[in-house]
């Protein structure tokens, strides 16, 4: 029997009902009532992004929670982003156990408003297994994902431009064969990666090609500091003589106050890994990689 996507679930439910089926496998075919369709705001899992990318944008919100007795602390990096339909983005959540054991957590999602669940299409995210990350251990996840174009040719979703995409983590019930969170801290640096930090971590100040509330940073990699044209840089950063290379920007990134005291930079980028990224992408930028 082939279902239309118009099928309600109640008329779904019944039907299966009338065909003798146990109730108690009511909650399994929800779930894949709702994976085909998107209902509840599902949204759907693809291998690859195959959509042209179409000029229309929407602005994707990222909600974040954690359940009660799960000792972990989980958040976006960054609050939106703005997308062409078709175009694959990828963000990063941060995820830190507080505890002093080892944890599996299994995260649940969806996306509201709820039409737009079975256009919002996920390549790449944590949520696709259960994840052990290690007593007192903090990582950075990514989440790959393109919206359909359909959204936009759909008329029951023609005047959607914010969507929410939301996760909640909880202790898993299934922990055996668990995926482990810290694959994500051991990889190489990643100046794809360092590119989606870059914008969500920096780029509310930083430009690669004009300076803004910060310097322009296309060739900071081997500059000295302070030297940038036309910005009014702190006494402390002007005078103080640093090159930056590698190992400095990673000092910097890593405390810009402790580095340079009296200098202007409020932000810091906590994770070791995500600042080998970040200045892997610098390094790319300035090659005209």
């Amino acid at each position: 029997m082939k279902l239309k996507k118009t099928l309600t679930l109640a008329a779904l439910l019944a039907a299966i009902g009338g065909m003798g089926v146990v109730v108690s496998y009511s909650v399994t075919l929800y779930r894949l009532f709702c994976q085909v369709t998107g209902a509840g705001g599902t949204t759907q899992r693809v291998a690859a992004d195959d959509a042209n990318i179409s000029a229309r944008e929407v602005t994707v919100f990222f909600n974040t929670d954690v359940a009660p007795g799960l000792a972990w602390r989980f958040r976006p990096m960054q609050r939106q982003v703005k997308v062409h339909l078709g175009e694959q983005t990828p963000v990063f959540f941060e995820a830190e156990n507080l505890s002093d054991q080892d944890i599996v957590g299994h995260a649940t999602f969806n996306v509201t408003p709820d039409k737009a669940g079975i256009y919002f299409k996920k390549i790449e995210c944590f949520c696709f297994t259960e994840e052990r990350l290690e007593a007192h251990r903090k990582v950075e996840m990514p989440v790959v994902f393109f919206v359909d174009p359909k959204l936009g040719s759909d008329p029951s979703t023609a005047e959607v431009t914010n969507i929410t995409l939301s996760y909640t983590f909880f202790r898993s019930a299934k922990p055996a064969g668990a995926e482990d969170l810290a694959r994500f801290a051991g990889a190489g640096a990643d100046p794809q990666r360092g590119h989606a930090l870059f914008a969500a971590q920096c780029g509310a100040c930083h430009d690669l090609a004009k300076n803004r509330v910060g310097p322009a940073l296309a060739a900071v990699v081997g500059r000295q500091a302070g030297t940038e044209a036309d910005y009014p840089y702190s006494a402390a950063l002007g005078r103080s003589g640093i090159t930056w290379t590698e190992a400095a920007l990673d000092r910097w990134l890593a405390g810009p106050q402790t580095m340079v005291p009296g200098a202007l930079m409020p932000v810091a980028v906590g994770d070791p890994a995500a600042r080998r990224d970040i200045i892997a992408y610098l390094k790319t930028a300035a090659s005209g990689g």
